[in-house]
């Protein structure tokens, strides 16, 4: 009975009714039944869509999707999140804008996964229609919205934009402060950063979470507050929140970069829990703060504790062998980075091609570089950098251009890297143009850029256009102060170095030890005595400052130039730090100065036992040899520098002329005034009342020819000098950048070639700037 009740049932329901036989196969009917057999079918491909991309299985979900017939406004977000949170940020983009397309309309679960797809794929013009849309369809206060526009906006370096979003939302969470205090941390801001924390606890009562301790403890490493930083590391185990390894790692990383490595070392310690991660924090803090032994020591101990290095550990390794001037390290590494698959990296070579160049060999440096599939500003920034250390300033310039020519373009890094490549090369042209491009492209502000501006000018010999740049700054720091004293001490113009530090102190600012090596200096180069000692004590008494070798140095220059040679050796004996070689080069050149044989070969014996293949101790020894007309020490030094395989650097002169550089070298024939040129030189020789060929300028094998090109007259300087005479307006300053040290011959030569043509002729050798004027120069014919 039951049996034929439930099949009696399902005809009368089947159809065996007219009238609902009549319901179901009308229009309505048919439609009903549609709409509700697509809903199933929607939700069940929702669920297996949501399922696939919960798994990280997206393409399969796409798959999935495109089968779709007509999804709706959920499944068209369940696709675009999926991309976005598996970093496929065109595709997330993509899916919108087909979306649009398809006349779906995004609701405020779908804008969110957009923003951030923007933010992340640099659409900064995509970026503001979204938001133009958001705010046209009313949804600019939504909480969720809100935060991914304040993030979107901190990523594209607008934070005025991302702090406009944040305080005109109506409600904010701990996401939304999150977002500010991350972005001022991704942007460089870190005092902001730290004022928006204190904000967010003080006047909202908030509570710090995991996020915003990290960010806190990253904008405490930008801006080196050790002590914000060990409040911070406080306030993490009042709550309980020490035992988290990623905030160990993060107060570790903090310390690290704070420079305290003793607070580094403890914490890592007392961690139960170490990972990959930490053990790098602690490796790259070695090699940061100079300690490239204990750096390796670690990565050993990492190692012996089953973890495997991983691509970041090699990176922090390479400063290190850097620090060492280790080749044979770095090429270890290098080869386990190759056998580890490492490579191709960015960041990776990037970090080889700095630790080669560092370690002084750039041909695996270029070939790196030429290498790369792909190159960052990074990139470009660290291969000029890596020019300009190794003293190859023209291949920096040249790259440099070819920099601009492509769409990257310089920062602020390279502007600051490439400014020292014009001052090396004496290139007032070059520098020019630079400063132009920095007022241009908007730099015109930055202190770091200015900064090396000034400098550009002080050592291309243009100390008028250097005070100009420095006077127009609208923030002058330490540095721009150092650098200008500086300046004003390396050509010769003592009391105004130090009129100048007198007027820094004015405005409030504390000296550092780069200060006093500025005013030292320019005390040192023009011999004023007793303004060097009041300093020098000073330094100590007044600011509790140690003297580093630099300003032993500067004293030992003072006492040399006093003639007291027996007080400069006491000085040096007395001295708490182990002389230099910088320190005995000082007495080397007081010895010279005041021709006392005995006191320099003392102070050369002591440079060659700390660095034995020094070049210019040898020179400077032969130099005072053949000026005291000691033929055969002249020779026995020059037969040991060719024993040690040392040579004397080809001396060479630069001028601007033309829009060019021109070179000269002793001798030299190679340019079409040169019959002329050598012509004057001849004349001036005569007048000069100068030997055509002096012995006692020649070091060389005995060699005609090169006896010939060795003459006082025709060395590179006074070719150059010359040169400028004949072809610049009359009455115009000459100006000539030298590569070593300016000789006595050609100092007496200029001075008195500065009498006889009435122009001022500016030389600067390795060390300072000579003004000749009226006979005279500025140095004092001490040098």
């Amino acid at each position: 009975m039951a049996t034929a009740f439930v099949h009696s049932s399902c005809n009368t329901v089947s159809g065996s009714n007219p009238q609902r036989r009549l319901l179901r196969d009308s229009p309505a009917a048919s439609t009903s039944t549609t709409r509700r057999w697509s809903r199933v079918n929607l939700a069940s491909v929702a669920r297996t869509l949501f399922s696939l991309i919960n798994a990280g299985r997206v393409r399969e979900a796409a798959s999935l999707f495109e089968s779709t017939e007509k999804p709706d406004t959920f499944l068209w977000n369940l696709m675009i999140r999926g991309y976005a949170n598996g970093e496929l940020y065109e595709e997330a983009v993509h899916v919108y804008r087909r979306m649009q397309d398809a006349g779906v309309w995004a609701d405020h679960f779908t804008f969110p996964f957009v923003i951030k797809s923007f933010a992340n794929s640099s659409s900064y013009d995509d970026g503001l229609r979204v938001h133009a849309k958001i705010i046209k369809v009313g949804l600019d206060s939504d909480l969720f919205i809100c935060n991914s526009l304040v993030t979107m906006y901190s990523k594209f370096g607008l934070l005025s934009a991302a702090e406009r979003v944040f305080y005109e939302m109506p409600e904010r969470d701990d996401v939304s402060w999150n977002s500010l205090v991350d972005g001022y941390v991704s942007n460089g801001e870190g005092w902001r950063s730290l004022v928006c924390i204190k904000q967010m606890q003080e006047a909202f009562g908030m509570r710090l979470d995991w996020f915003a301790i990290t960010s806190a403890l990253a904008a405490c490493s930008l801006e080196l507050c050790l002590e914000q930083g060990k409040e911070i590391h406080c306030h993490v185990i009042r709550n309980g929140l020490e035992p988290d390894i990623k905030l160990q790692t993060a107060l570790l990383d903090m310390y690290c970069k704070n420079g305290d490595m003793v607070y580094a070392q403890r914490l890592f310690s007392s961690m139960s829990r170490r990972n990959i991660v930490t053990w790098n924090a602690l490796i790259g803090g070695y090699a940061l703060n100079d300690e490239p032994l204990q750096a390796f020591a670690s990565a050993i101990k990492m190692q012996d504790n089953y973890m495997i290095p991983d691509t970041i550990t090699v990176v922090n390794l390479l400063p290190a062998c850097a620090e060492l001037r280790s080749m044979d390290h770095g090429k270890a590494i290098h080869a386990l980075a190759i056998k580890k698959g490492f490579l191709p990296h960015l960041i990776l070579e990037t970090a080889l091609m700095d630790m080669y160049a560092k370690c002084g060999d750039l041909k695996p440096s270029e070939l790196l570089f030429e290498k790369m599939t792909e190159k960052s500003l990074v990139s470009w920034n660290t291969m000029i950098a890596a020019y300009v250390q190794n003293g190859r300033n023209l291949e920096a310039l040249q790259l440099f251009l070819h920099l601009q020519e492509g769409p990257l373009g310089p920062d602020v890094f390279t502007i600051s890297s490439i400014i020292p490549a014009c001052a090396e090369l004496a290139s007032l042209q070059q520098g020019t143009q630079i400063h132009s491009y920095v007022l241009r492209a908007g730099y015109g502000r930055d202190s770091v850029v200015l900064n090396s501006i000034v400098n550009m000018y002080a050592r291309c010999g243009d100390l008028n256009i250097s005070r100009q740049v420095f006077d127009r700054m609208m923030c002058r720091d330490l540095v721009s102060w150092n650098i200008l004293i500086m300046g004003y001490a390396i050509h010769g113009h003592g009391k105004a170095a130090l009129e100048l530090f007198s007027a820094m102190k004015d405005t409030g600012l504390k000296p550092n030890q780069s200060t006093f090596t500025s005013v030292l200096t320019a005390c040192s180069i023009t011999g004023l005595s007793d303004e060097g000692w009041l300093h020098f004590d000073s330094m100590q008494q007044e600011y509790g400052m140690s003297p580093e070798i630099e300003h032993y140095g500067c004293m030992v220059d003072l006492l040399g130039r006093t003639g007291d040679l027996r007080a400069a050796i006491d000085f040096i004996n007395k001295m708490p730090l182990v002389p230099t070689a910088r320190i005995w080069g000082s007495l080397l050149t007081a010895g010279r100065n005041n021709r006392n044989i005995e006191v320099a070969e003392f102070a050369a014996e002591q440079i060659l036992r700390l660095e034995h293949d020094n070049t210019g101790c040898y020179v400077l020894l032969s130099s005072m040899y053949a000026d005291a007309g000691k033929r055969e020490d002249v020779d026995r030094v020059m037969s040991l520098m060719r024993q040690k395989g040392l040579n004397r650097t080809a001396a060479r002169s630069l001028v601007e002329f033309d829009g060019k550089t021109c070179s000269f070298v002793n001798g030299d024939r190679s340019h079409d005034q040169s019959n002329k040129i050598h012509q004057v030189s001849s004349v001036l020789s005569r007048k000069i009342e100068e030997a055509a060929c002096d012995p006692g300028a020649i070091f060389d094998p005995i060699d005609a020819v090169m006896k010939k090109a060795n003459s006082p007259n025709r060395h590179s300087l006074r070719l150059a000098v010359i040169f400028r005479l004949i072809s610049s307006t009359v009455g115009s300053p000459v100006l000539v950048k030298k590569n070593v040290r300016i000789c006595n011959h050609c100092h007496h030569a200029v001075k008195l070639i500065s009498g006889f043509s009435g122009r001022e002729i500016i030389v600067g050798d390795t060390k300072i700037y000579h003004h000749f004027s009226d006979g005279t120069c500025s140095c004092g014919d001490y040098w």
